[in-house]
């Protein structure tokens, strides 16, 4: 068997496909590129970078797509479920690891640390005395979307003393006030009441934008919003504009429209923003955890078993999976 890969995932998955398959590493971010060595992959395995319905329809022998992570935006999870292929994910392997960055965002950002350093390297002392910083404890902090790393986030968020405030349209008030969090029904609400916002839900359609200028004018001048999902889902001109003129008082994103954003994104010179190059689920743990899981589910599905880790489960109804039987994580 083949796979391609778009980018190598680490030595911990590699090992995995030792015996078992020729591996074509492209270091290329769209298929659409290497269709020669697409046209008798079984497996792709995508990290960074896309796979659109043209790859796939150009990919006659194509038969499993693995991600690392749970993001799922820029694959064609629809046109590849036609045609009978899994979309396999990796849900639990990043949780703790971006969960930490999201509250590390919070931490850095509520210390004033990186204006604090930049500031001093230019011989600033004063800097000292900018009276941005603030405790963490008492504060609210409003999750919008509890899944796996939105529940890790409030729960490392709690045990620094801070409260949590929910907001999940897939989960009823019972289930958020559960996990100690107060229960919103609409996030716009929350945006309101929250000293720190951060995200933890896909991009959609229905989520694209979600925050934009009127939702950032709403909230608190001294709020921060942390985006550790998927850019797009924070308007980022309106961001931009919003930390230029004091609408809020800092942002952490680790996630971009367009990734990676140039040097001279409006977005990366802005004051009172930290950004991270897309690294939230980057820890040595979660990078091995993530190759892992894509790799056995990869070769589970090219060994005829169902794999349950999948975007779209509804692919499994297609005929070259009928009898099929279900494979273990």
């Amino acid at each position: 068997m083949k796979f391609v890969m778009t980018q190598a995932v680490c030595p911990e998955g590699m090992e995995l496909l030792k015996g078992k398959a020729d591996v074509y590493v492209a270091d290329n971010p769209d298929p659409n590129n290497y269709l020669k060595q697409m046209k008798d992959a079984d497996a792709l395995i995508v990290r960074i970078a896309k796979c659109d319905g043209s790859a796939i329809d150009h990919s006659p022998a194509l038969k499993v797509i693995g991600k690392t992570g749970v993001g799922v935006d820029a694959i064609d999870v629809k046109r590849a479920a036609e045609r009978g292929i899994p979309v396999v994910i990796t849900p639990g392997a990043n949780n703790r690891s971006v969960a930490e960055h999201a509250v590390a965002l919070m931490f850095a950002l509520s210390k004033n640390l990186y204006e604090g350093q930049m500031e001093m390297s230019k011989g600033n002392w004063e800097i000292r005395g900018a009276r941005k910083a603030f405790e963490l404890e008492g504060k609210t902090v409003g999750v919008i979307g509890l899944g796996a790393i939105g529940r890790e986030a409030a729960k490392i968020c709690q045990g620094c003393g801070m409260k949590i405030a929910g907001y999940d349209p897939f989960l009823d008030q019972a289930k958020i006030e559960a996990l100690g969090a107060k229960y919103y029904a609409d996030y716009e609400a929350l945006l309101k009441d929250a000293d720190i916002v951060t995200i933890h839900v896909p991009l959609t359609d229905q989520t694209r934008d979600m925050i934009a200028a009127k939702q950032l004018a709403s909230m608190k001048k001294t709020a921060l919003v942390i985006n550790c999902s998927r850019g797009g889902i924070v308007n980022e001109a309106d961001l931009a504009a919003a930390l230029k003129g004091g609408v809020i008082a800092g942002a952490g994103t680790d996630v971009f429209c367009s990734e990676p954003p140039r040097p001279d994104d409006p977005l990366l010179n802005c004051p009172n923003l930290i950004a991270s190059p897309h690294s939230a689920a980057q820890t040595r743990e979660a990078v091995i955890k993530m190759a892992q899981m894509c790799v056995k589910g990869c070769l589970a599905v090219l060994e005829g078993r169902k794999w349950p880790c999948v975007a779209d489960k509804s692919v499994y109804e297609h005929p070259v999976w009928v009898g099929k039987e279900w494979a273990e994580v």
